[in-house]
């Protein structure tokens, strides 16, 4: 007699489902998958988090721990048992993702397997889940970021800022999946944070330019994400489209407010905004203070460059 088919054909995804079991708390889910199956150190998983390194290995030892003390099964989930684990697998697809995206540390911007990994896993939960709207949000959103990754950089491997990417060689094939999968996110009226975030990008991609994009609805899509998942990185990025729309001033109100410190992206925005404003003596501080907490050597010699243009 033929065995019955796996509830999740794909080997990899299926450890995904596997570790992402309901008794541990999401975090733990997260966290821990992306250490023993993204290939994630401890210290990127920290990154991610916004927690120091001892932190998040902390966590990781008690997530364990609780898996042992608790005997929690290593056992492949039935089909009827994957919604309830979807939320986690989509957390580590997305933190695998960025990762890739912007590496959290060495010597390159980008790490383009991690990326196609993650769009590979995104594309195959679309296929398992076909009517889980978060999954088409999340994989129209990898796809959007995905489709811009050739003009990230220089030929010399210098940071290259959105506004100032060559829109034309983006991945045409790519913005169009992403959008229509946006389009279809939008027919089902059931918003969710990934499907919210890949609008935000469909708004950058619409754009013939980035002096032509629509800022304000930027601002307001923000809005839909904060409202759905509070969070003070999405605040730090809805800051930065706030600065489009009202000036740095009152971009410069919201981002003060945030606690996050120990994040570079925070001080590299601070400064940015700082810079733009005129007080150059505080601007020149908060790159100093990004530089010091960033560890890709790429967004690391962008902010240095960024700094010295101060003097001038």
């Amino acid at each position: 007699m033929l065995a019955a088919a796996p509830a999740v054909p794909d080997e990899r995804l299926r450890l995904l489902f596997t570790c992402c079991h309901p008794a541990l708390s999401t975090g733990a889910q997260v966290a821990l998958t992306l250490r023993l199956l993204g290939g994630l150190t401890t210290a990127e998983i920290a990154q991610a988090f916004l927690v120091p390194e001892t932190t998040m290995a902390q966590r990781l030892v008690r997530a364990k721990a609780k898996i042992r003390d608790a005997g929690i099964p290593y056992r492949v989930p039935e089909r009827e048992e994957l919604p309830a684990r979807l939320h986690a697998v989509l957390a580590v697809v997305y933190l695998v993702f960025t990762e890739g995206y912007t590496a959290s540390s060495g010597d390159r911007l980008v790490r383009a397997d991690l990326c196609t990994e993650a769009v590979r896993l995104g594309r195959t939960v679309v296929e398992l889940l076909p009517h889980e709207p978060e999954a088409w949000g999340l994989l129209g959103l990898m796809l959007l970021v995905e489709a811009r990754r050739g003009t990230r950089t220089t030929a010399e491997g210098d940071l290259v800022l959105l506004a100032d990417q060559d829109r034309s060689r983006w991945d045409r094939a790519l913005v169009d999946e992403g959008l229509a999968l946006v389009r279809r996110c939008l027919r089902a009226g059931r918003p969710g944070p990934y499907q919210i975030q890949a609008a935000i990008h469909a708004v950058h991609c619409d754009a013939p330019s980035a002096a032509q994009t629509d800022w304000g609805q930027v601002v307001r899509l923000y809005d839909q994400l904060l409202a759905v998942m509070p969070s003070p990185v999405a605040a730090l990025h809805r800051a930065v489209a706030v600065a489009e729309v009202d000036g740095p001033a009152p971009a410069l109100a919201v981002v003060d407010a945030l606690d996050l410190a120990g994040y570079p992206l925070f001080h590299a925005v601070r400064a940015d905004l700082l810079r733009r404003a005129g007080r150059t003596a505080e601007a020149d501080q908060a790159y100093a203070a990004a530089i010091a907490r960033t560890a890709n050597a790429v967004e690391r010699a962008f902010l240095e460059r960024r700094r010295a243009s101060l003097g001038g």
